[in-house]
């Protein structure tokens, strides 16, 4: 099974969103965020998470790129979980278990777009405002033996 986990390749990411996702980081689209948006909630670094932000599951911050790569299915569980409390923190979802079944369908949405690729490919979102709610495309850059291996970075269940 695949995830994305977030990658930088420089620091723009922390200029762009109140909130940049923390480097290695597993991301789904967080598209949810925006479902009751309209354009005049789209200004500033609202509007660049909105435009292009996957949304971390550790910070819940925001990240331009990710990287397809291999999770493990106990992780999955654990995001989900963390999710999940994120939906009742910040949404107002009646309870962790209320909530889970939504969580475990992000995740399941992302690892399906990341099961399309080969490890180390790289994700992009782009979002806009439709009369019918959010409207999200995908862009694939597959990698670069060579190069992405510079910046990518990977982390062991065992580094903790």
């Amino acid at each position: 099974m695949n995830l994305a986990r977030a990658i930088h390749f420089d620091e723009s990411d922390r200029n762009v969103f109140h909130s940049p996702a923390r480097t290695g980081e597993w991301c789904v689209s967080g598209g949810f965020e925006f479902s009751n948006w309209t354009e005049g909630d789209l200004s500033g670094k609202a509007r660049q998470a909105f435009s292009n932000g996957w949304l971390g599951l550790e910070t819940f911050g925001r990240v331009t790129f990710v990287a397809v790569t291999k999770v493990e299915p106990a992780e999955v569980e654990t995001l989900a979980r963390s999710l999940a409390n994120h939906f009742v923190h910040f949404y107002g979802a009646p309870s962790i278990d209320a909530a889970l079944p939504v969580a475990r369908d992000e995740i399941a949405q992302m690892s399906e777009l990341c099961d399309e690729h080969d490890q180390n490919t790289l994700l992009t979102v782009a979002r806009e405002l439709t009369d019918t709610g959010v409207r999200e495309s995908y862009r694939v850059i597959a990698a670069e033996a060579a190069g992405l291996e510079q910046f990518a970075i990977h982390v062991d269940q065992d580094d903790g």
